[in-house]
């Protein structure tokens, strides 16, 4: 019982934590190893990419009601993720990602520093492309994160809100809104890969599915009423977060 406890209150926070602003795998991941140390971290990975669709889903649903979510940015870029996202599972198959581990905390140093140093940064939003210029860096967005999400993965939220910030123009609840589409494609691209090499828990993905779905809820709600200064603190939160984390495992990586 202690065990579903733990697997239902991660999935719960987790949804909260990533409808807003993304890395809810930094908080729901740990807990499914921590509960199934013996299980492969494939498995693991697949089910946790279960429970995160349903959430990161419902989360994008509810954007979409209340937000004007950007489909001409949001489309594209979450097309090119869908299949570059496939691409990166399998990649990270035939070759190991030691590299972007070890490369991770200082790409996420100097994201946290030029948020935290530009006190507007993310509080208008003044979209700066339009046409085919929106589309063409939607779509090597969505790319290069798309890959990055099947090969890695940590932080992928995190990353696509600031990029639909930084390159696009967008306010942090409307990058927020656009960031979960191209997340539902990374996500449901993953999901084909372990659904078919059968590296799911069914039974505790769709149990966590739930109390990510009531999360993502939650979430959502508090972006909308808040609005983007609450996403931009919450942001800088989670990727301090994330830089520990991934500092931690790369300093352990390295046998310091």
């Amino acid at each position: 019982m202690i065990d579903v406890a733990l697997l239902v209150g991660a999935a719960f926070l987790a949804g909260l934590v990533d409808a807003v602003v993304g890395g809810g795998g930094l908080i729901q991941i740990p807990v499914l190893f921590s509960v199934f140390p013996r299980e492969i971290p494939a498995t693991l990975l697949g089910t946790s990419k279960l429970a995160g669709i349903f959430g990161t889903g419902a989360a994008a649903v509810n954007y979409a009601r209340r937000v004007r979510v950007a489909w001409s940015a949001a489309a594209p870029a979450a097309a090119a993720a869908f299949a570059l996202s496939f691409a990166g599972a399998y990649t990270v198959t035939k070759v190991p990602a030691d590299f972007v581990r070890l490369l991770l905390p200082c790409v996420l140093v100097a994201v946290a520093f030029y948020t935290f140093r530009k006190k507007d940064f993310g509080s208008v939003h003044a979209p700066v492309h339009s046409g085919n210029a929106e589309r063409l860096l939607a779509i090597g967005m969505g790319a290069c994160i798309g890959f990055y999400d099947g090969f890695f993965g940590p932080g992928t939220g995190s990353f696509l809100i600031f990029l639909f910030v930084r390159f696009f123009g967008f306010d942090f609840l409307s990058a927020s809104a656009a960031a979960k589409i191209v997340n539902v494609a990374c996500n449901f691209s993953a999901l084909i890969w372990f659904g078919y090499s059968g590296h799911l828990m069914w039974r505790i993905g769709l149990l966590m599915a739930v109390c990510q779905v009531a999360g993502s809820l939650v979430g959502t709600r508090l972006a909308i009423k808040h609005g983007s200064a609450f996403v931009r603190k919450l942001f800088l939160v989670v990727v301090s977060g994330l830089i520990v984390k991934t500092g931690f495992d790369a300093i352990s990586r390295l046998g310091v």
